[in-house]
């Protein structure tokens, strides 16, 4: 077989000139129908595993990000989150809240955190339990937190059940982490957690294996 020539035909330029487009093959005042809508394949990932968990995930851009406790997890709109957020780390932040204040805090607003703004010492302990989560795929940076709590989730060491300092609130921290490392591997958690990030990592070793993406990130 001839190698085909990679220049067009002389003539299709011609032909396009000359001919007009028949009537019954093109109407102009057709209107596309839409029988589907495109989503990012990573939050689908995320929406199903949060689904299988029993939660189901809401935008609503009067919150940031709140429970009710009887299963909806809120998130604010994708315009008012930071431009690296996505669902992946928002849906895996809120598990990681869910695991270290217990099963039973899924019935509980907010995962049972007070209303107050003070910091409370679970929330450091969830975003331990986070970077130990996300280090088993390499994906730290990836499945960071949003806000000022990635000034703490960046400290972390390369254990991040390791403590800082020897002040009281890491030991305390600390200890709450591995507890809840701990109950993650043995609730019902850990195998919807696996399946989401190892589709979320060969993803991303495809968009690498593309040039397009940063295994750091």
């Amino acid at each position: 077989m001839a190698k085909p020539s990679l220049d067009a035909d002389p003539r299709d330029a011609a032909d396009a000139a000359r001919l007009a487009v028949p009537a019954a093959l093109h109407d102009p005042a057709w209107v596309r129908p839409i029988h589907r809508q495109y989503a990012d394949p990573v939050d689908l990932i995320w929406l199903a595993s949060a689904k299988k968990l029993g939660l189901e995930i809401n935008r609503d851009p009067s919150v940031y990000a709140s429970t009710d406790g009887t299963g909806l997890v809120s998130f604010s709109s994708a315009a008012e989150l930071d431009p690296d957020d996505c669902m992946a780390q928002m849906v895996l932040h809120e598990l990681c809240h869910w695991i270290t204040n217990g099963i039973s805090s899924r019935d509980m607003i907010d995962w049972g955190f007070p209303a107050d703004e003070a910091v409370d010492i679970r929330e450091h302990a969830a975003l331990r339990l986070q970077a130990w989560i996300a280090d088993h795929w390499d994906m730290r940076p990836f499945f960071g937190p949003t806000t000022g709590f990635r000034q703490y989730f960046d400290r972390l060491p390369i254990d991040p059940l390791a403590p800082l300092d020897g002040g009281e609130w890491e030991t305390v921290c600390t200890r709450v982490a591995t507890d809840a490392v701990a109950r993650a591997q043995a609730g019902p958690w850990w195998p919807v957690i696996t399946e989401a990030m190892t589709a979320t990592a060969a993803i991303r070793d495809q968009l690498t294996n593309m040039g397009l993406g940063d295994p750091e990130n």
